[in-house]
């Protein structure tokens, strides 16, 4: 018997009955040889950490547009603590960890350049529509490994496209991973706010604080505790009624006043124009975006706009403004 094997053995014996078993997954669209030592859900995990994708959420706005400050969330920080919540919650509810940090890493992996202002500009100009979720998706099924994608498993794939508030995740993993990412932004974007100045925590209303808590430790101990006991042996992951009411308001305040926030939002509309203006430029100048684009054309058959929003949409925040400067801000001449 295999390491993996044993470890299949042990989720058998050790995990909830909802939870879902490596041994039994639904697999891959192409079928591989199993490894002797990790799960398939593990192997997700690994194949998701090592991506490019992955790697380029370092420099990808989460809120806050290019902030003056090393301690202001990005979109891999928010990634993180999304993880780390759903783990906790998965691990007290003995639901499979392995599975729901393979969907928290992924889940946010197609996320443009500046964050919602980089999806809204690309929703805009792209014919078929943008979102960052079923751009995720398409990240992992096609764009990594020069267009074969990363063939994870159904599991993980179902959780990262219905991440959304309007998702309706087939596992019980998903649903952690579904609410958790709820629980972090609004927690830690209430953080970035606080220390950008913005509002500070006697600002939030008292009647959604008096429930959750008076910080962002409270608030989080006391939504992960309420969702443990909550979904304890049940086959639905849920809140009671009055956190759930005191977290959409909490939600809601952080719409009115943070994400719409002048200040926090004041350069939405020159990310915009920036982003239409070099998939402009890029849908007249294929030959210009990196070679490993120009095969989804010709060998994919994928549509010329769909793939240039691929490509901006795959870029860091640094390096959006610096292809728009190389391509549209003058150099000055020098000796």
């Amino acid at each position: 018997m295999t390491i993996r094997e044993e470890t299949e053995e042990l989720e058998l014996k050790t995990l909830s009955e909802y939870a879902s078993f490596s041994r039994y997954s639904k697999g891959r669209d192409i079928p591989e040889k199993e490894c002797d030592i990790r799960t398939c859900y593990q192997r997700d995990r690994d194949r998701i950490i090592h991506c490019k994708a992955f790697r380029r959420m370092k420099h990808k706005t989460q809120v806050f547009l290019a902030p003056a400050g090393d301690h202001y969330r990005t979109r891999l920080t928010h990634t993180l603590e999304v993880s780390q919540i759903a783990r906790t919650i998965a691990k007290a509810l003995r639901l499979n960890e392995e599975l729901t940090e393979a969907i928290a890493l992924g889940h946010d992996l197609g996320h443009t350049p500046f964050g919602h202002a980089g999806e809204s500009a690309l929703n805009d100009v792209c014919e078929d529509g943008f979102t960052h979720f079923e751009q995720s998706i398409r990240v992992v099924e096609l764009l990594e490994k020069k267009g074969e994608g990363l063939n994870l498993t159904k599991e993980v794939r179902d959780g990262i496209v219905n991440h959304r508030t309007s998702g309706r995740p087939s596992t019980m993993e998903g649903k952690i991973v579904r609410i958790s990412d709820k629980m972090a932004y609004i927690n830690h974007d209430i953080d970035d706010a606080i220390r950008g100045h913005i509002l500070t925590e006697k600002d939030l209303p008292k009647e959604y604080t008096q429930i959750l808590g008076h910080s962002k430790k409270e608030r989080l101990n006391n939504m992960i505790t309420d969702i443990v006991f909550q979904s304890k042996d049940k086959p639905d992951i849920i809140m009671s009624d009055d956190i759930s009411s005191a977290m959409t308001g909490l939600r809601r305040f952080m719409f009115e006043n943070v994400y719409s926030n002048p200040v926090a939002k004041g350069e939405e509309k020159k990310v915009k124009t920036m982003l239409k203006t070099l998939y402009t430029y890029y849908l007249e100048h294929l030959e210009q975006m990196p070679e490993e684009y120009l095969p989804l054309i010709r060998e994919k058959n994928q549509k010329v706009q769909r793939v240039v929003c691929d490509y901006i949409a795959g870029m860091s925040d640094q390096y959006s403004v610096s292809k728009f400067e190389e391509l549209f801000v003058p150099n000055f001449w020098k000796l």
